[in-house]
């Protein structure tokens, strides 16, 4: 008599993804994207005083699959700001953290020219890319350029997704897992189009119903971001979040 076919792991509780961009001087920032290196390293300190630690996504998610990780917490820094370098891996570094760095293959070496507000960034080169990887980051792509993938048409779709992939992949000479949608806007022709891609995971910001292992939520961290703030935040994620399919 054949075997019943074996259930899928129940959905679990959504993990705690934290998301960063540019780690540097806070004076000008409109967007409220920035954080001080003082700030970053209070709050990684924070985490690991209460037996936190901050790793990649890839690392994570791998944790969860084995029904682990219920100490670790995505940290995830967006768009390849050449201050990573600088500024936040040495932090990481003395908090024996990890983190995946989402970068822009289309921009290398230019500046967040997608923000109409506020002071032009510089991004990181290929050559700053290849030094984050080899400093134990996570490399993902963040797409090519960063549009809104909502917006996007078929065509532009594909290179943002599938062609990112593979640039960074050649610019590495590593896998490339793990996506993020530029603005977090996320829909269900963009999460087809990343799985297609071939991705392991992708990271939005509120997804809503899209909840899922293509569409994992994250939380904010920003400059305001004290103690307790980040308490509060690490409270309110474990009922607001949708459970995360086939994550334990």
């Amino acid at each position: 008599m054949p075997s019943p076919p074996a259930e899928s792991p129940a959905p679990g509780p959504a993990p705690w993804i934290a998301m960063y961009h540019s780690v540097g001087d806070c004076s000008d920032d409109p967007y409220r994207v920035t954080v001080s290196p003082g700030r970053l390293e209070r709050q990684l300190r924070w985490l690991v005083r209460r037996g936190l630690r901050g790793v990649s996504v890839a690392e994570l998610l791998a944790a969860r699959d084995r029904g682990e990780g219920r100490d670790l917490v995505g940290l995830t820094f967006d768009d390849g700001y050449a201050d990573f370098l600088v500024n936040a891996l040495p932090v990481l570094d003395r908090w024996q953290c990890t983190a995946t760095l989402f970068v822009l293959p289309g921009r290398l070496g230019g500046d967040n020219a997608w923000d109409p507000l506020g002071p032009r960034r510089p991004l990181l080169t290929a050559d700053g890319i290849r030094r984050a990887a080899a400093g134990g980051v996570e490399i993902g792509s963040h797409g090519l350029t960063h549009v809104d993938l909502t917006r996007a048409d078929d065509a532009r779709l594909k290179s943002e997704t599938a062609e990112s992939r593979a640039a960074l992949e050649e610019l590495t000479g590593a896998p490339v897992g793990g996506f993020c949608y530029p603005y977090g806007t996320v829909d269900r022709r963009a999460v087809a189009a990343v799985r297609e891609a071939g991705y392991a995971y992708a990271c939005a910001i509120d997804p809503g119903e899209l909840t899922g292992r293509h569409a994992l939520p994250r939380v904010h961290i920003g400059q305001d971001d004290t103690a307790v703030r980040l308490l509060l935040k690490r409270r309110l994620h474990r009922w607001r979040r949708r459970p995360v399919e086939g994550l334990r």
